[in-house]
């Protein structure tokens, strides 16, 4: 009865079912805008590293050895012990989005540059995302995301091509390990948000698994080179890498996940382009170029478009208030 008591006040006064799943989008963009904040500072700390003494294997190793010892409490303290699945689960996760991913990125960063780079993972990553759901998950994006997918793709071909009349032609290799990161990131998106982990499960996981997978490794072979670099540049990755990426970024993305869907998060982080563009103006002294400019606003664009929820999103949330 109270229910039906509750329906005939929401059919009265539609306001307040309203006001609950906007109030949700704004939440989850607060969190998208985070991680886009992370992310793009990730670009040109990361390129930072692998251009002077370290190199990938150690951008990797302080990234989730550093991760693990601050989020292993969260899956592995008394009362917090996880099922079996869980356990499985995170190292699917660790594999999508753990030290493969970290490494083909790095290797992407190294063969091209740190714009270029930004330019082109979290660029694909949403495009890859929406063509997954709708392909394997049966997911309708609908005629507006899939406008605001060809104008982020668009856009990406312009700012590429501006850019390489500028600084010349990327490497493909590089380009096609930032793809192939960007794919990973999005299988990884689509299957959390069934997982049924919290964010910092996922990102609890994703560290202790990529930990033990990795970093005996990296003893055993003698990849380590962090002998021969400064103490600030390994403070400023270890803050960077294992603090930010692997424990904030992680833990932001994941709740923009669950707040707006996979679709509308990721098309979020389309947006890491644009602002590492407006970053480096004051940091770096980089003012893009017109054309550059013009493929970033086209960019901006068909984020709006790709993140508006579908009809089949929004009766969802509305269900949940």
């Amino acid at each position: 009865m109270a229910s039906v008591d509750r329906s005939a006040v929401a059919a009265a006064d539609p306001a307040p079912a309203r006001r609950g799943p906007a109030r949700t989008r704004v939440v989850g963009f607060a969190w998208a805008a985070l991680t886009v904040m992370i992310f793009s500072g990730w670009f040109v700390v990361t390129r930072f590293g692998v251009t002077r003494e370290l190199r990938i294997w150690d951008i990797a190793a302080l990234r989730f050895g550093v991760g693990a010892l601050l989020l292993a409490p969260a899956v592995l303290r008394r009362g917090a012990r996880l099922p079996a699945a869980a356990w499985g689960e995170g190292l699917i996760f660790s594999v999508l989005w753990g030290v493969p991913f970290v490494l083909l990125v790095a290797l992407g960063l190294k063969l091209t540059s740190a714009a270029q780079a930004a330019s082109v993972a979290p660029t694909l990553m949403p495009v890859f995302a929406g063509v997954f759901a709708w392909g394997f998950l049966r997911e309708r994006q609908g005629k507006t995301r899939w406008l605001g997918y060809a104008a982020i793709v668009a856009g990406l071909g312009c700012l590429v091509h501006a850019g390489a009349t500028a600084q010349g032609a990327p490497s493909a290799w590089g380009i096609l390990a930032l793809a192939a990161a960007a794919a990973m990131w999005a299988i990884y998106t689509l299957l959390f948000r069934r997982s049924g982990l919290t964010p910092i499960q996922s990102a609890a996981l994703i560290c202790v698994w990529s930990s033990a997978l990795y970093l005996p490794l990296y003893l055993f072979l003698g990849l380590s080179r962090l002998r021969l670099a400064s103490a600030g540049e390994i403070a400023l990755q270890v803050v960077y890498q294992g603090v930010l990426m692997s424990g904030v970024a992680l833990i932001t993305y994941n709740r923009a996940v669950s707040l707006l869907g996979s679709s509308a998060a990721t098309a979020i982080i389309a947006l890491v382009p644009a602002v590492a563009s407006m970053l480096a103006i004051p940091i770096l002294g980089e003012t893009p170029s017109l054309a550059e400019g013009i493929s970033i606003v086209v960019i901006v664009l068909g984020v709006l478009l790709a993140s508006r929820p579908t009809p089949a999103r929004r009766e969802s949330i509305l269900s949940q208030t």
